[in-house]
């Protein structure tokens, strides 16, 4: 799945657009979704993560070794 965020665990969310004759059709609202590439100095690599836009601040805030211990935590690969 390629809209999803490694550290948060966001997907998409879908809904419904709604024209001005009130007619209904499906939706996707897909989470700002980036690939970033950290420097993960107890591995001595680089790490590359798919991450929202609200999880790089919280890498920014907590530090990436810390949000790569959260994302083992969820079972994910890094």
């Amino acid at each position: 799945m390629s809209a999803h965020c490694q550290l948060t665990g966001s997907k998409p969310g879908f809904g419904n657009n709604i024209s001005h004759s009130h007619r209904r059709t499906s939706r996707r609202f897909d989470p700002n979704i980036q690939r970033k590439r950290y420097w993960l100095p107890s591995e001595g690599r680089h790490v590359r993560l798919t991450l929202s836009a609200k999880a790089i601040k919280t890498v920014d805030a907590i530090g990436i070794e810390a949000a790569v211990a959260r994302i083992r935590a969820r079972g994910e690969k890094v």
